[in-house]
């Protein structure tokens, strides 16, 4: 693959980056501007960088509509359907991780994981107590934490109740899960 095949320009900030660094959009016939992360829509893609404030410029500055050179118009509320794609996108991640037996819950197992140097990282709900979170930061040493999601979200993805700690054990999965929590943390936090 060449480079043109792998990299893109991001339409709001001027960047050439990989695609997987990217957000991919499209113009439905009627001329309205979706969301196309999977790459199944036809059309040209436009690219933007992976971040709330570069949708946000693209969007006010009518970026999409200069990119393909002619008349298009974002969906209503593209920057929370594009938060609530990349949210699902992650949770289901989570529920997959956790069916393949590379994920484990609650305090005492994720507790045990870490000390045993099984885990890839961690993810906490961020509504979580601070008895359980300062346990788990004090253990995890230099392993990542993401706070992505509150208890009933995570509920709801595990079908569990009260869930607050989650570890991720060593494997290709996490990996995968891990790439889906740094695409909507970039998001949210970029």
């Amino acid at each position: 693959m060449t480079q043109n095949e792998t990299t893109r320009k991001c339409i709001a900030s001027g960047q050439v980056l990989e695609k997987q660094h990217l957000l991919r959009f499209v113009a439905i016939p009627d001329g309205t501007i979706v969301p196309d992360f999977k790459k199944r829509l036809p059309g040209k893609g436009i690219y933007v960088s992976i971040s709330k404030t570069m949708l946000n410029k693209a969007i006010k500055n009518n970026l999409f509509s200069k990119a393909l050179k002619q008349k298009v118009n974002p969906i209503e509320n593209l920057e929370n359907m594009v938060e609530d794609i990349l949210r699902l996108s992650s949770l289901k991640s989570i529920s997959l991780a956790r069916k393949a037996g590379f994920m484990i819950s609650g305090l005492d197992k994720v507790s045990d994981a870490i000390k045993k140097n099984k885990v890839a990282f961690l993810l906490e709900a961020y509504n979580a107590g601070t008895d359980g979170t300062e346990k788990i930061s004090r253990l995890a040493g230099n392993i990542q934490i993401y706070r992505l999601f509150t208890t009933e979200e995570l509920d709801k993805a595990l079908d569990k109740t009260n869930t607050v700690h989650c570890a991720f054990l060593k494997s290709e999965m996490s990996n995968a899960v891990s790439r889906e929590f740094d695409r909507l943390n970039q998001f949210l936090n970029s």
